[in-house]
C-alpha cells in the first residue's frame, strides 16, 4: 500500500459537523454501538457485491469468499474492521463520509428525541452509524478501493473528527474496505481481543457473512466468531431470543422489538 497523490484537505458539511458533536458528547453511555455499526456496515458492502456480481461475476476478481475481518491491536490500541465487499472510489469516500448528507444524517438529525437509548437506536436506521465511530476514536482512517478498479484506484480518508477530512489516492491491492480506530485514551478495552469477540456475539452473531479474528494474538490463523448462518437455515431451539430481536434490528432498521415471529427452518 503506497499513497499515491498528496492529501486533499476538505471540511466535513454543516450536518455531519452536528452529528459528529453528538455522537462524541450525547451517546458516549452507549459507545459500544460503534462496532455494532461498521459491522453492519461491512455486511451491507459484502451484499452489494454478491448481488452486483451476479450480473458481473468478474466484480469478484477471483475471490468470491464474503468476510469480515477484525483486528484488535491492544500495544497501538487500534481496532480495524475490513471487508472484502463493493469498496468505494475517492468521490464516493468524500460524499458518504464527509461533505453530502446522503447517508441520511440531516433527517437523523430531526428524529432525535434526547433520550439516549432511543437515539443510539435510530442511528442505524438513518445509514449514520460510521459515525459512531468517533465515539471511542480520536482518529479513524479508512482504506477503500471499488470492485472491478484497479489497484491504483485506491482511496485513504482520514479524519479527527475536528470538522475536516483528508483524502488521498493511494494503491491497494484487494478490493473492499478497511476502516482503522485509533482508540481514546480510555477506551483501550476495545483493542482487546475479548471485549471484541463478546460485542460480535452480542450485537453480530446473525451477520451471515463470516465475522473472523485470531485465533490468539500471537497467531496469524483466523476463526469464524459468529455463527454466519441465516437464522432460517438453523434449528428453532439453536436460535436465542436476542437473535431474533438483533435480525429484525438488522434487516428493518427498525430499532424497537419485534411484536413477534415465527421460524420455519429451511
Amino acid at each position: 500500500m503506497s499513497e499515491a497523490s498528496a492529501a486533499q484537505t476538505m471540511g466535513f458539511q454543516a450536518e455531519v459537523k452536528q452529528l459528529l458533536k453528538l455522537m462524541i458528547h450525547s451517546l458516549y453511555s452507549h459507545k459500544e454501538i460503534f462496532l455494532r455499526e461498521l459491522i453492519s456496515n461491512a455486511s451491507d458492502a459484502c451484499d452489494k457485491l454478491r448481488f452486483e456480481a451476479l450480473a458481473k461475476p468478474e466484480l469478484l476478481e477471483g475471490g468470491g469468499d464474503l468476510t469480515i475481518t477484525i483486528d484488535a491491536d491492544s500495544q497501538a490500541h487500534t481496532v480495524t474492521i475490513t471487508d472484502n465487499g463493493i469498496g468505494m472510489t475517492r468521490q464516493e469516500a468524500i460524499e458518504h463520509l464527509g461533505t453530502i448528507a446522503k447517508s441520511g444524517t440531516a433527517e437523523f438529525l430531526t428524529k432525535l428525541t434526547g433520550d439516549q437509548k432511543k437515539d443510539a437506536q435510530l442511528i442505524g436506521q438513518f445509514g449514520v452509524g460510521f459515525y459512531s465511530s468517533f465515539i471511542v476514536a480520536d482518529r479513524v482512517e479508512v482504506f477503500s478501493r471499488k470492485a472491478g478498479e484497479p489497484a491504483t484506484a485506491g482511496v485513504h480518508w482520514s479524519s479527527r473528527a475536528d470538522g475536516e477530512f483528508t483524502v488521498a489516492d493511494v494503491e491497494l491491492p484487494d478490493r473492499g474496505t478497511k476502516i482503522v480506530l485509533h482508540l481514546k485514551e480510555g477506551e483501550h478495552e476495545f483493542s482487546d481481543d475479548y471485549r471484541i469477540r463478546a460485542l460480535v456475539r452480542k450485537y453480530s452473531d446473525h451477520i451471515a457473512f463470516p465475522v473472523r479474528m485470531r485465533k490468539s494474538k500471537k497467531d496469524t490463523e483466523y476463526e469464524t466468531v459468529n455463527h454466519a448462518q441465516a437464522l432460517w437455515t438453523r434449528s428453532r431451539t439453536e436460535v436465542k431470543e436476542e437473535e431474533y430481536k438483533e435480525f429484525y434490528r438488522h434487516i428493518s432498521h427498525d430499532f424497537n422489538e419485534p411484536l413477534a415471529w415465527s421460524h420455519g427452518k429451511v
